[in-house]
């Protein structure tokens, strides 16, 4: 089959922020390999997440069987899969596939060594999307210089409109939550960040984050607008990049506030930006939140329930004047604010 008729399919089932994480390789892939059909696997559950992507020709979902997903691919005869999972069952669908294959380099003993032991091995100053980039490399294709891709269908725009008047000017989009609890701040930190801002604050975060926005919003409700669990993912990220500036955790929302290159605070606990290479890619305009000065950080790559050593210093030594000091300091004096494209 000639190179204008190339047939790939992507493989990633989870999560968010990983998923998102991939989109630059779409993107270079399908503008630089002439012709190319680009079919991408990912789990139902994250389908919007790509679901508006222009680069994808096919998005297959996986609820639940496997098999019932690999009879279809096998008619599909694919040139390559290109696994940027690299789990068991990716592995497993390529063995049955038996087409070629181009694997991401996990570095999964290198994360192992340092969060258990704090043997660093991993590489340095190289964020995971390059590291992502470099398994097409193969094939030619060459990094763009752009950042991750996300991308909204108009049904899905929230109107910011719908807030109260002191919002609807500028206003800090606050995601409040994270996927385990070592990558969030507690409660308190949250409220004292929000006390502390200069601009309004609106809260994002899913029905899970409900209680905790409840409780950071109580007696706030003049400067704190609390959305969690009352707005879709997409409805979600739409209310972010209408904001000033974003301050997030180690999140997916995080990630996707780089495809415009939002002001943003990411705010690290068990896992760290720079020796992972997660920080926000291509964002000009960002700070890192981290506890200087902690070896025991970074003690896991995915975050856990609670904190191996009991103290939970790298949240609860937050500095929150800093946080809301650079939250402000990121915003440019000409932010266009509510209407951001």
């Amino acid at each position: 089959m000639g190179k204008d008729r190339t047939k790939f399919l992507i493989v990633r089932f989870s999560s968010i922020g990983d998923i998102v994480l991939t989109t630059p390789l779409i993107r270079c892939l399908k503008l630089q390999y002439p012709g190319a059909e680009i079919h991408y696997v990912v789990k139902k559950k994250f389908a919007m997440v790509l679901a508006d992507n222009p680069y994808i020709d096919h998005l297959h979902l996986l609820d639940g069987n496997l098999r019932d997903l690999v009879k279809a691919f096998r008619k599909e005869r694919f040139d390559y899969v290109i696994d940027l999972h690299k789990t068991l069952r990716s592995y497993w669908l390529r063995i049955l596939l038996g087409r070629k294959v181009l694997a991401y380099r996990k570095l999964s003993v290198e994360k192992f060594l340092i969060t258990r032991f704090g043997i660093d091995l991993l590489p340095k100053a190289k964020h995971v999307v390059d590291r992502i980039l470099d398994t097409i490399k193969p094939l030619g294709v060459k990094p763009d210089g752009k950042p991750v891709d996300y991308f909204l269908r108009e049904s899905d725009r929230y109107d910011c409109g719908l807030l109260p008047e002191t919002h609807r000017k500028h206003f800090v989009a606050f995601v409040i939550g994270g996927q385990h609890f070592t990558k969030r701040l507690p409660e308190e930190k949250i409220r004292l960040i929000c006390e502390t801002l200069r601009l309004p604050v609106v809260l994002l975060g899913g029905p899970e984050d409900a209680g905790a926005a409840q409780q950071v919003a109580a007696g706030l409700q003049e400067k704190v607008v609390d959305l969690c669990g009352k707005l879709s993912f997409n409805q979600s990220v739409s209310v972010m990049q209408q904001s000033a500036a974003v301050i997030a955790h180690d999140t997916g929302l995080m990630h996707i506030s780089a495809a415009w290159n939002q002001p943003v605070v990411s705010v690290w606990g068990a896992t760290s930006p720079d020796k992972f290479g997660v920080w926000p890619y291509l964002a000009s305009r960002r700070f890192e939140a981290q506890v200087p000065g902690l070896s025991c950080n970074p003690c896991s790559n995915f975050g856990s329930a609670a904190c191996p050593k009991g103290h939970f210093n790298c949240m609860r030594k937050q500095d929150a004047a800093l946080i809301a000091e650079k939250a402000g300091a990121l915003i440019p004096a000409d932010s266009p604010g509510l209407g951001r494209p």
